[in-house]
């Protein structure tokens, strides 16, 4: 009896130590890229900003096997709690979507001195910080050739989300866009400072509208996007930002200003995956380096040369040091 029970014992103890070894191929999952995003303000469902972030990361998982986990405002109150619980995740990189984030970041990168953070719309000092940034000028810049060469009443306008250097350099460029067209255009520029509020886009939209304008380029979210289903309602043209935003509004958006954070989010991760870490300082992204562009021409029949005309403006910006 004695006798069996070693036995019992022994293949016992071998199946433990196999079960085990069995066990060991699980962890392989904390040997993978981890990447956490806050996302901006609005979060995913913004239409714009933060669901292009998160399609990159998405990309991301899908090509490259990285893991990512992100957090909203809504859920998380503030932007440094979100940042805190990112790291304390163990994220290889930690992400802060968006200038307002800037503030928090730093605070959380300082008491986390080895974590690697990034922050996409500002320029951080700190070395622990990876800058990213667009050169918004130059797509807008773009998208004013095409507001200039599309307008009937010579009014145009432009709404903003927010009175912000940032925003304000979205306008600048499209501004000497048109102006590099017809210097006898009237610019209508209003800010709604809201980035998440479709009817108050309608509404200054509206407004807009019944002063003659009929172009309308919109650098403003989700209140962005109520613009574009207004011009469609009043059936004058509107200009998208970010994103394609064609699909919102498919009688009036002749084109968008793409700002490919998409391919800033896969670009970071790809760095990661092959080298083992991304790099440091700033980063700035034009049209040289697939940072911005600009979204198929829509709705409106351009003729040969003003197509030609863009796509001669677009090749001097890619040139542009």
């Amino acid at each position: 009896m004695n006798r069996k029970r070693i036995i019992i014992l022994l293949l016992c103890l071998i199946l433990s130590v196999t079960g085990c070894s069995q066990q060991k191929p699980k962890t392989k999952v904390d040997d993978r890229i981890k990447i956490g995003i806050m996302l901006s303000d609005v979060g995913l469902g913004d239409q714009s900003f933060s669901d292009t972030a998160f399609n990159g990361l998405v990309k991301a998982r899908d090509e490259l096997g990285v893991l990512f986990d992100y957090r909203e405002l809504n859920d998380t109150g503030t932007y440094e709690e979100g940042l805190k619980q990112l790291v304390n995740e163990g994220n290889d990189i930690v992400i802060g979507l968006g200038f307002n984030i800037q503030q928090d970041l730093e605070k959380v990168a300082k008491q986390f001195p080895e974590q690697q953070f990034v922050i996409v719309d500002a320029i951080s000092e700190l070395e622990n910080v990876t800058s990213v940034t667009f050169k918004e000028d130059q797509g807008s810049y773009l998208v004013g050739i095409v507001a200039a060469l599309t307008t009937k009443t010579n009014k145009i306008g432009f709404i903003g989300g927010e009175d912000t250097p940032l925003i304000n350099k979205f306008e600048s460029g499209f501004i000497e866009g048109i102006r590099a067209v017809n210097n006898h255009i009237t610019v209508v520029s209003e800010y709604a400072n809201d980035f998440g509020n479709e009817q108050l886009g309608a509404e200054i939209a509206k407004k807009m509208i019944d002063n003659n304008v009929d172009v309308i380029y919109g650098v403003a979210g989700l209140t962005g996007v109520g613009m574009l289903k207004e011009a469609q309602r009043s059936k004058v043209y509107g200009i998208g930002v970010d994103t394609d935003q064609y699909f919102y509004a498919e009688e009036a958006v002749v084109t968008s200003m793409l700002k490919n954070i998409d391919v800033a989010m896969y670009q970071l991760a790809e760095q990661l995956v092959k080298q083992g870490k991304i790099s440091k300082g700033h980063i700035e992204l034009g049209l040289k380096e697939n940072g911005v562009d600009l979204a198929p021409l829509r709705v409106v029949n351009y003729s040969k040369e003003q197509t030609k005309l863009i796509e001669n403006y677009k090749e001097q910006l890619a040139n542009q040091q």
